[in-house]
């Protein structure tokens, strides 16, 4: 029974309701509670006769395990025990986590589109933006405990050394289109250094230098052959995970139809600025849009005003005033 009916027939069983069905043109009704009755009825017999499991019932199994995945052009191996059983976990993860899961789906459409375009244009691997995945499950206000923010979850410090901005009115981790631009030059740099993407994945949830220590220490030369603290042990296999299950959330139990995808509202303009905004509530009605709507589309903005002591250019998106 599909999960959709499923809920129907609950919600409409405990409202005591009945349900219409045509059949050769005539219009059946038949009380919910009855049906749904005669349905578990059948769910029982299927999981007596071994048909069925009730782990099945309730949603369909994780998917096994494949040979290998490849990832940015790299064929990684999951073909000894250990590898296919940290797979195993997180593609478990990944079908059993409905909530994240479902958002994640549902979000995707909206940011890939914005963030694939940036690393091509860099001569990276679209496969990279599973690692933003990983990262924040693309929840766009993400904010680890310890600080790191935005999709691409940058400390403080790392955002600014790859050219960030982080200030009480502005904080470029917020700021898509940059922080890209930011996770490009962290990625290029860290494949220079290990010629090994699953490598740099391990290298961006450690940091280069701990990875760095652990290859020379361990006498290894890639990250997946490592002894790992747990955290970045499994985010190797949970960037993995990420591609299968965005791929293929259908194999996971999980049907999102076109219009549930999250949709990229593109602006109605842009305006660069070179002075400071002494109100962005007031910014916001000279441009006809409210408040909300306007720190919603530049989720940078961090306070309600914009010092801009030094006369940078900042580009603000002026969104639609118009809902889905």
């Amino acid at each position: 029974m599909g999960r959709s009916f499923q809920r129907l027939l609950d919600q409409k069983s405990r409202s005591g309701e009945r349900l219409a069905f045509s059949k050769n043109g005539k219009v059946i009704r038949v009380q919910a509670a009855e049906l749904r009755k005669k349905m578990f009825s059948l769910i029982i017999l299927l999981s007596v006769s071994g048909a069925l499991t009730a782990q099945e019932y309730i949603h369909p199994k994780a998917p096994s395990v494949p040979e290998y995945v490849v990832f940015a052009d790299q064929r990684v191996k999951l073909d000894n025990d250990d590898r296919y059983e940290r797979m195993d976990r997180e593609l478990m993860a990944f079908t059993y986590m409905h909530t994240t899961s479902n958002l994640m789906l549902k979000r995707s459409k909206r940011y890939f589109t914005q963030v694939v375009p940036i690393l091509l244009k860099n001569g990276l691997p679209e496969d990279l933006k599973y690692i933003m995945v990983i990262e924040s499950n693309l929840d766009p206000k993400a904010v680890s405990v310890t600080g790191a923010s935005g999709l691409w979850q940058f400390t403080k410090a790392t955002a600014q050394h790859y050219g960030l901005e982080v200030s009480a009115d502005v904080d470029e981790r917020f700021n898509l289109e940059k922080a890209t631009e930011a996770a490009c030059k962290y990625l290029k740099e860290a494949y220079r250094k290990y010629g090994d993407w699953m490598t740099v994945a391990a290298s961006y949830n450690a940091g280069q230098a701990a990875i760095t220590k652990r290859l020379t220490d361990q006498k290894e030369k890639y990250a997946m052959d490592l002894l790992l603290p747990d955290e970045t042990s499994r985010y190797m296999f949970r960037v993995l995970a990420a591609k299968l299950f965005m791929e293929h959330p259908e194999r996971f139990g999980f049907e999102i139809s076109e219009k549930e995808y999250y949709p990229l509202r593109e602006p109605v303009e842009e305006v660069v600025v070179t002075d400071s905004i002494l109100s962005l509530v007031d910014f916001a009605k000279a441009h006809g849009v409210s408040y909300y709507a306007l720190k919603t589309a530049n989720p940078w903005l961090k306070s309600d005003k914009l010092t801009n002591a030094n006369g940078k250019a900042y580009r603000i998106i002026i969104p639609s005033s118009k809902g889905r």
